[in-house]
């Protein structure tokens, strides 16, 4: 793209601010929206991929991004103006994308009232709760909506997180917990199931195994640590509804550097609540060393591409 294209409108630039986890993709030093127009202005001027699809509205809307790193980088929604030599930022946000299926419960996708990004929702019955996370490839979803408007049905998700606060913690002693087995698990799925469809079976035996479990942990919790008893969480956290508090085990985990800065980042895959994602922190935020079969403890900004069955 020619250095023309790159120009943004004044009021434009004054409501770009840094994003709070930019320093989860290698951006620790960024410190004022100087220099974070120089980032934008890169990845206006020279994206790895462009995506343009229709909004809500009907508007053409452009989704530009550039990585950074292996699997990692911002990504900026906007318009391209009609004399095609500038260009309008809606928004832009780092991303981090995750490897492998997370989940293959279908998701359904809400707009955000702000502007055109989107949340998806994932009902994964392994959780007990409805699953919140920022949508990566909302071109790609209005693309496949504009074209099958059931798109999501049979899709898959592969969740991510970007964390800007963490720890590594010891893991707990496995041989001396009840660890239940696929087919335990897959009745207490099937009795979550059921409970949601309002059988009152369903919702008498879970009731009754949740207090059999708060008496457990009121009599372990006298003598022993609650990270001795809790092996892993994956919790709302804050107001925010993509951001969750969570602890699981390390499974994998790799260092990445960020190509522009040289920062170290660390990638951890992590196992909470039997779902498997990948899990992006800064070095210099995270407390510990990192090792397969201890635990990462911290708070992370979920987010989620969506596998279209067409893709």
């Amino acid at each position: 793209m020619s250095e023309e294209r790159i120009i943004m409108t004044d009021h434009r630039r004054e409501e770009m601010s840094l994003h709070r986890y930019l320093r989860a993709i290698g951006f620790q030093e960024l410190k004022n929206t100087k220099e974070l127009d120089e980032i934008l202005d890169e990845v206006i001027d020279s994206p790895n991929r462009v995506v343009s699809a229709r909004d809500s509205e009907g508007n053409e809307i452009a989704e530009l991004t550039r990585e950074y790193g292996h699997g990692f980088g911002i990504r900026i929604v906007g318009q391209f103006l009609e004399d095609e030599e500038s260009f309008e930022i809606d928004y832009y946000y780092p991303y981090f994308s995750g490897s492998g299926v997370t989940t293959q419960e279908q998701a359904d996708v809400e707009r955000h009232a702000g502007n055109e990004s989107y949340a998806g929702i994932c009902d994964d019955l392994k959780l007990g709760i409805a699953l919140i996370f920022y949508v990566q490839n909302v071109n790609e979803y209005l693309n496949e909506k504009l074209l099958n408007e059931n798109c999501l049905q049979g899709s898959t998700v592969t969740l991510s997180a970007l964390s800007t606060e963490g720890k590594i913690i010891m893991p707990i002693r496995k041989e001396s917990k009840k660890v239940e087995t696929p087919a335990q698990m897959q009745q207490r799925n099937s009795l979550v199931a059921a409970a949601r469809d309002g059988d009152e079976e369903a919702i008498e035996n879970l009731t009754l195994e949740d207090i059999d479990t708060y008496s457990m942990i009121s009599r372990r919790i006298v003598n022993e640590d609650v990270l001795s008893i809790v092996e892993s969480t994956l919790m709302p956290y804050g107001v925010e509804s993509d951001q969750y508090a969570v602890i699981g085990e390390i499974m994998d985990y790799t260092m990445l550097p960020n190509k522009r800065t040289l920062e170290e980042l660390y990638v951890l895959t992590i196992k909470t609540n039997d779902l498997v994602f990948d899990v992006i922190i800064n070095q210099k935020d995270l407390l510990g060393e990192p090792a397969i079969g201890r635990r990462f403890k911290g708070t992370v900004w979920l987010q989620g591409k969506i596998n279209f069955m067409s893709m």
